[in-house]
């Protein structure tokens, strides 16, 4: 089943209440170590596990992140995470091209994710500013968020507050968890 606006707030309460408490600190971003790939997957997966804000209905496993973050490094693209006073990993986002033709070159998808004791602390809002300055300085003329229309009101809020404006949506383009789900896809400029 789908989870709606609420049903999602709840799945993160119970999850945040089940994680020990994150010291108070400064998070620090930083670019991505090899070393924070299992972090990195058991943070998608429980999304993949719990929710419709990933299409990716099977976990992600390691070796895929290796390949993953190789493939990345090898066209340069940012790979930033979110960390902790503790050294936890509290979240990550990257850019990946946004297709494979190479007229397409100066253009990327952006993806983050959070730990859900990691909401609402803008931690957020700090990567995907971290990504758009690095994209910036690399070349990267256009970013493009594709976000499923259910349950992921807080990243559309997150990109059109940083200027990302929605240019359409695709109606049933995937199904989990019993419910056909559509994208929002969002666009800014560099």
């Amino acid at each position: 089943m789908a989870l709606d606006s609420e049903a999602r707030w709840r799945l993160v309460r119970k999850a945040k209440e089940q994680e020990p408490q994150q010291p108070e600190g400064e998070v620090t971003i930083r670019d991505v170590e090899a070393g924070d790939l299992l972090a990195i997957a058991e943070i998608y997966n429980f999304y993949v596990l719990n929710s419709v804000i990933t299409f990716d209905i099977e976990e992600q496993t390691l070796t895929e992140w290796k390949s993953k973050l190789k493939y990345l490094q090898g066209l340069d693209m940012p790979f930033k995470v979110a960390v902790s006073p503790s050294n936890q990993l509290l979240g990550f986002g990257y850019f990946a091209p946004w297709r494979q033709k190479a007229a397409f070159r100066r253009t990327v998808e952006d993806t983050i994710y959070l730990k859900p004791s990691a909401i609402g602390k803008r931690i957020g809002t700090r990567l995907l500013d971290e990504l758009l300055a690095a994209g910036k300085k690399s070349g990267i003329r256009e970013v493009v968020a594709v976000i499923s229309d259910r349950g992921a009101e807080s990243s559309i809020a997150l990109h059109q507050k940083f200027g990302f404006e929605e240019q359409g949506r695709l109606a049933k383009v995937g199904f989990k968890m019993n419910k056909w789900l559509g994208t929002i896809i969002l666009q800014k400029h560099l």
